[in-house]
């Protein structure tokens, strides 16, 4: 194998692979990318079994082959090697030289025969989305997702797609048991899911990193356990989890609570205050709701204590309530305009925060006993 390629197109290649290689495993083809040259175009495809990733680029091709090569090392050479362009070669022994400029660095490689077979096309229906859309989504559920390994069906986010005459509502649901963040969209002519599925944490950093290039053509199918991006020169899959999803409907919340209008950068402020006493032991916030003003309150032992007050357009009974001060701030940190409705749940029901005339996204906050 021999061929040469811009050092910028490589690195970037090399650096999309490293979020799916496996760092810690028994298994070193894991941590190993696969290197093709064929067809004036090389490709470079990483898996850790559950994600695969193929990403592909323009190359001078001077003899096809391919090898396996340290994900890591290979873009610790990469990012180092000086030069515009970077001839790459590999030899018998599965030797390769990366040379560019007077400089050179040799590496050994595995043969490309043990790396496990990720299927570049298959018959699976695609449909195009805005990367925008599906950003948005993400951004607003991610924070909410479960990071417990043993709770599989929540260590992801719950997908789902139903048609609504020529739109199709699109739906990303996010929570560990004491939150839930629900973001949704609208978008025309996309696939429909006769029920909904889990996608992995994982997969959906990886899917995030992939929107976040801004991809002109993207595409999104998912089929027989699996979710499928394209875009011009990538293709990520993602294995769903198999798992049932909690039925969230039935948690939202029935009865109205009392609803507070309030100016998103200034609730958000004074909770980033309030999150200065906060520790990994105490991170709780107290509301005090009075009638025209909202006092907000942390204790904490081992740091001391902090007040702040707002004023709100309140006329109604006073309240007392305690919350996550961090699943505060992480709910109000999404939400789109300048206004948000903060509505406190009635006893110990959940609260919820949401975007003023908007119900296309929510966060649900479990209160703290006070």
């Amino acid at each position: 194998m021999k061929f040469q390629i811009s050092r910028e197109a490589f690195l970037q290649g090399v650096q999309k692979t490293l979020g799916v290689v496996e760092k810690k495993t028994t298994m070193p083809i894991l941590s190993h990318v696969l290197v093709r040259a064929q067809d004036d175009r090389i490709s470079i495809a990483a898996t850790d079994r559950e994600i695969g990733l193929v990403t592909s680029f323009a190359a001078e091709i001077e003899k096809p082959g391919e090898v396996m090569l340290s994900a890591k090392k290979l873009y610790e050479m990469v990012r180092e090697i000086p030069g515009d362009t970077i001839q790459v070669e590999s030899r018998e022994n599965h030797q390769v030289s990366l040379l560019s400029q007077k400089s050179v660095y040799k590496m050994m490689g595995l043969p490309a025969d043990d790396f496990p077979k990720i299927m570049e096309e298959e018959d699976i229906p695609m449909a195009p989305i805005a990367p925008g859309a599906l950003r948005e989504m993400i951004r607003k559920t991610f924070f909410a997702m479960s990071v417990d390994e043993t709770r599989k069906n929540l260590n992801g986010v719950f997908f789902e797609a139903e048609a609504e005459g020529e739109i199709c509502r699109v739906g990303m649901v996010a929570t560990d048991g004491h939150r839930l963040s629900l973001a949704i969209e609208e978008i025309p002519k996309f696939l429909t899911l006769e029920k909904g599925v889990v996608i992995p944490r994982k997969g959906i950093m990886e899917i995030r990193k992939l929107v976040d290039t801004n991809p002109e053509d993207l595409r999104f199918g998912i089929r027989q356990g699996m979710c499928i991006l394209k875009t011009s020169d990538t293709i990520l899959k993602v294995s769903l989890v198999e798992a049932e999803y909690p039925d969230y409907r039935r948690i939202l919340p029935k009865e109205k609570g009392s609803v507070i209008l309030l100016k998103r950068d200034e609730f958000l402020q004074a909770l980033r205050r309030m999150s200065v006493i906060s520790s990994d032991r105490y991170s709780g916030v107290i509301l005090e709701l009075k009638e025209g003003r909202m006092i907000m309150t942390s204790t904490n032992p081992d740091v001391g204590e902090a007040s702040d007050e707002m004023d709100v357009p309140y006329r109604d009974k006073e309240i007392r309530v305690g919350y996550n001060v961090h699943y505060l701030m992480e709910a109000v940190e999404v939400v789109d305009g300048e206004s948000l409705e903060f509505e406190i749940g009635v006893g110990m029901k959940p609260s919820v925060v949401r975007q003023a005339g908007n119900d296309r996204y929510f966060c649900m906050i479990m209160p703290l006993k006070v």
